[in-house]
């Protein structure tokens, strides 16, 4: 745990600059405001859904096991439509603090491991060019193309999932550019 001791300025300071703009990007920049789209005739849609009793989880629709799966009946469902995934989360307004600390929290693992990885792949006193490529690269894989899996197994539309991929990178050469400079000197 030594590196922790030499890499607690970057780590910390990483997570909060990674925070920081994320925050910009998501509440001051335009480009994310179309991300999510309202269901058409909301209403009657909740009102129906009300009833059922969801749960918080992860719902797919139409429902079937592994088995179920090629029987024509099931077949006819898919093709009936709608196919989809339902997140459900607890009733009332969202919980934006939990939210925040929790990606804060987030921010700060990252910046842990990238970290670890570069304090086992690089010596004191390495370059700034060299510190920055080898932690971009690390910061990069979580930030970044992380969220390539939601759009080919959840469905998210690949408008989504490519912002989401440009904001890991700006994140990734945030994160790069904060251990550069304050990489441990000699």
């Amino acid at each position: 745990m030594l590196f922790l001791a030499a890499l607690w300025l970057p780590i910390l300071l990483s997570a909060v600059i990674v925070f920081i703009a994320s925050s910009i990007i998501h509440m001051v920049l335009p480009y994310h405001k179309s991300d999510y789209r309202q269901l058409p005739d909301e209403d009657k849609v909740l009102a129906t859904l009300r009833p059922a009793g969801l749960q918080k989880g992860l719902y797919v629709f139409p429902f079937c096991t592994h088995k179920e799966m090629n029987s024509a009946a099931m077949q006819e469902k898919y093709k009936q439509g709608p196919v989809g995934m339902l997140i459900v989360l607890p009733s009332g307004p969202p919980a934006m603090p939990k939210f925040l600390a929790l990606w804060f929290a987030y921010c700060l693992i990252i910046s842990v491991f990238v970290a670890n990885l570069a304090a086992h792949s690089l010596v004191h006193g390495a370059p700034y060019p060299v510190v920055f490529r080898v932690v971009g690269t690390a910061a990069f894989l979580a930030y970044g193309l992380a969220n390539l899996s939601n759009g080919i197994w959840k469905g998210q539309p690949w408008g989504n999932v490519i912002k989401e991929v440009v904001d890991g990178l700006v994140y990734a050469l945030l994160t790069a550019g904060t251990f550069g400079w304050l990489w441990p000197r000699g």
